[in-house]
C-alpha cells in the first residue's frame, strides 16, 4: 500500500522506493536518519529524504526489518505519515511528508517512507561539538519543542540527534516514527523533557560540549514561552 501527497508529486511509482533507483545517492551520517538506513535522493529537481525502516534492539537481531502487521492504521509508516501531515498543516518546524509504503509478507510487512529534506540543516548534536551555543540558540531549541508540546505531539525519541539546526540558527524536529498525537497536557511532556536533557548530557561527557544548568534554564525559558502562549 502506498499514500502520497499528490501536490509534490503527481504520480507516486514503486520504483521510488527501490535504493536501487538510486545509486549514486548520499547516505545520511550518524543519527540524522534514524535507525533506518537513509538516502538523501533527487526526484525530478526536488530533494527528497527516502528512509526505510529497521528494528533496533534485540528483536532487531532477528527481524531486522519485519513487522507485525496489524492493519493500516497501526502500520508504522502510514501512522508516521498521518502525523506529518498534521504536523505539517500546522506550520510545525519538522519535514513534510511526501509518501510512505508498507509490503505485506504474509503476517508481516516492511515500510518506507519519502519526506522532503529540511534545506540546510545538520543534527544539533553536531554543532554542539564545534563550539558553544549563545543564550539565544538555546532558548530556540526551547521553543521549537514548546511548539509541538502546545500542539499535543509527542515525540518518541527527542534528543540532540533528532533535533536539527540550520546556519541561520533554525530549529526543527524529524524522525516521528512511534510518535503521536497525545489528548492534552500531561506526564509525557515531562517525560519528553528528561530525554532531551538526559541526551544533552550524554553528548558533553567529554565536557568538549558547553551544556549545563545555565543552558538547560534557557532552553526552558524559551520553551515556557511558548507553551504559556506568550510568543
Amino acid at each position: 500500500m502506498i499514500v502520497y501527497d499528490d501536490s509534490v508529486v503527481q504520480q507516486m511509482s514503486e520504483h521510488l522506493f527501490d535504493y536501487a533507483t538510486w545509486p549514486a545517492a548520499a547516505a545520511a551520517p550518524g543519527y540524522s536518519g534514524g535507525r533506518g538506513a537513509t538516502l538523501f535522493i533527487n526526484h525530478q529537481g526536488d530533494d527528497w529524504v527516502l528512509r526505510h525502516y529497521h528494528r533496533g534492539g534485540k528483536i532487531g537481531q532477528f527481524l531486522k526489518d519485519g513487522f507485525l502487521f496489524l492493519g493500516r492504521d497501526n502500520s508504522r509508516p502510514m501512522r508516521e505519515y498521518d502525523l506529518l501531515d498534521c504536523m505539517y498543516r500546522l506550520e510545525l518546524p519538522s519535514p513534510q511528508p511526501v509518501a510512505a509504503r508498507y509490503v505485506r509478507h504474509g503476517l508481516y510487512y516492511t515500510a518506507d517512507l519519502i519526506t522532503r529534506q529540511l534545506p540546510d540543516v545538520r543534527p544539533l548534536s553536531t554543532r554542539l561539538a564545534e563550539g558553544h551555543l549563545n543564550a539565544s540558540v538555546w532558548a530556540r531549541i526551547g521553543e521549537c519543542v514548546g511548539q509541538f508540546h502546545a500542539a499535543s505531539i509527542f515525540h518518541a525519541d527527542l534528543t540532540a540527534h533528532n533535533l536539527q539546526i540550520s546556519s541561520t540558527d533554525k530549529v526543527y524536529l524529524l524522525d516521528f516514527d512511534r510518535g503521536r498525537r497525545m489528548p492534552g497536557s500531561g506526564g509525557w511532556q515531562q517525560s519528553n523533557l528528561s530525554r532531551l536533557k538526559r541526551s544533552f548530557r550524554k553528548v558533553s561527557e567529554d565536557e568538549s560540549i558547553g551544556f549545563g544548568p545555565m543552558q538547560w534554564d534557557e532552553l526552558m525559558s524559551g520553551y515556557q514561552r511558548v507553551v504559556s502562549g506568550k510568543s
